[in-house]
């Protein structure tokens, strides 16, 4: 098994000092590279989103105009299509500018070659409609949120100024201050002290409340992209799940080739020196010499069938032990604490058993990190705790049977007082669990800081 815990600590060698920046975050966040990127990408949404709407309206206007003549069908896919290519520059530039990796929709798979085939799968297609409807929806809201924002940063900017320009103009304009009110004879004025005094203050407010607007009107630019310009979560779930089915395919193929390696090393290896010790037994006594060599063989035999024996019902508990199938959860993780070398606290409150095959997972991921407790931690004394919660995580597919009701989650908790330093790195035994648990909608967190102490949570759906 690759080793999940390592000699270094899971965290950054060289953490960022605190107070490494003497200006606080508000007052850089006007002048950060992150405000001046959203700014410019609602700058450049008006126009982008003009193209697209006019593309929108034409395309709409002339595929309906020309139903009656068989042409708007075909049309109408093409320009379902340009809709999809018009999507992919619009998640260019929030990828360039807002820092949003939004995929690409599924492809077009026309059932067969041919023309026809291919204008069905555009037509059929949910990703390009969205595309057609993000034309539609955007324009709107790229008008409103273009003079929102132009107007506030320029008007923010302009106030702040104001004390600058107003006392460099004013000793040639002989202006005695801004007027409030007059009536010809009489006239009220603001001193240019107060004025610039004023506005300074607000331009001040404005300009630094300025980053927190863009973010916001760029949150509604991020979800319309996000719903309208990426794959669907069909289509999301398909990929996940083809994802996970390789995992799966990929752990059940390690563990046969396991099986049958244990098998040809171990039980394997012992029945052929068996049968060639009893072969030659056999022989001498066939021959009639019966001595101590006969009787020294068949000992030596005996000795062999019973580590053959314990090999083979090592190999059966690895694959699944019989104590998890008639007892449960709680008396087979007791007997696996009994077999560790690290002493083991067991704790399991569960008021019925989850679904077999949650139940062997969760078995196995326990003696897994228990292994890794007992070769690697330098632990003195490790707890295992098993519960099922009911409204933990989000509802699964499995989980909404019975009218949408939610099962809960089945949680796993394994924490030991060693050296810690775990991680989940690439190619580490963690890693590896992690993908085996993301197979079946579960979820693995490691918290080990160096030093320790490490504790590992495992979340697993219950399908009870």
């Amino acid at each position: 098994m690759d080793t999940a815990y390592s000699a270094h600590s899971a965290y950054p060698a060289h953490p960022a000092r605190p107070g490494g920046h003497r200006v606080p975050a508000g007052l850089r966040a006007p002048f950060s590279g992150r405000t001046w990127r959203e700014f410019l990408h609602l700058c450049l949404s008006l126009p982008v989103a003009c193209v697209m709407f006019a593309y929108a309206v034409a395309l709409v206007s002339l595929s309906a105009g020309l139903l009656i003549t068989f042409l708007g069908i075909p049309v109408l896919a093409g320009g379902l299509v340009g809709s999809r290519g018009l999507g992919a520059l619009e998640r260019a530039r929030a990828r360039a500018l807002l820092r949003l990796d939004v995929a690409a929709p599924e492809p077009l798979r026309p059932s067969k070659p041919g023309l026809v085939a291919w204008v069905g799968a555009v037509l059929k297609s949910g990703a390009s409609w969205r595309h057609l409807l993000y034309a539609f929806l955007h324009f709107p809201w790229a008008l409103f949120a273009f003079v929102f924002a132009v107007t506030f940063w320029s008007v923010g900017w302009a106030l702040l100024s104001f004390p600058f320009w107003y006392w460099l103009v004013r000793p040639y304009a002989s202006l005695p201050g801004i007027q409030l009110w007059g009536d010809g004879g009489t006239a009220l004025y603001v001193s240019p002290t107060v004025t610039a005094v004023v506005s300074g203050v607000f331009g001040l407010l404005m300009v630094l409340a300025g980053p927190w607007v863009f973010r916001g009107l760029t949150q509604v630019d991020r979800l319309l992209v996000r719903g309208l310009l990426g794959p669907s979560p069909l289509a999301t779930r398909v990929i996940e799940l083809e994802s996970d089915r390789g995992a799966v395919v990929d752990t059940a193929a390690a563990d046969l080739r396991r099986i049958e390696r244990d098998l040809h090393d171990g039980a394997q290896a012992r029945l052929v020196a068996l049968a060639m010790d009893l072969g030659l037994a056999k022989e001498k006594l066939a021959e009639g010499r019966i001595d101590e060599s006969v009787a020294r063989m068949v000992d030596e035999a005996h000795g062999e069938v019973k580590i053959a024996l314990q090999e083979l019902r090592d190999l059966a508990r690895g694959i699944h032990p019989a104590i998890l199938t008639d007892r449960g959860l709680g008396p087979a993780l007791s007997a696996l604490a009994g077999r560790c070398t690290v002493p083991v606290t067991v704790q399991v409150d569960l008021a019925r058993r989850p679904a077999p095959a949650i139940e062997g997972i969760a078995y196995f991921t326990v003696s897994e990190l228990l292994q890794n407790v007992a070769k690697h931690s330098a632990a003195d004394h490790a707890t295992v705790d098993v519960w099922h919660d009911e409204g933990c995580g989000p509802a699964g597919p499995s989980d909404k049977g019975g009218g949408g009701r939610r099962a809960g989650r089945l949680m796993l908790l394994v924490s030991d007082d060693g050296r810690g330093g775990a991680g989940a790195e690439a190619g580490g035994g963690l890693a590896g669990l992690a993908e085996r648990l993301d197979s079946v909608d579960g979820l693995l967190v490691v918290d080990s800081p160096a030093g320790g102490p490490t504790t590992v949570t495992a979340e697993l759906p219950w399908r009870g």
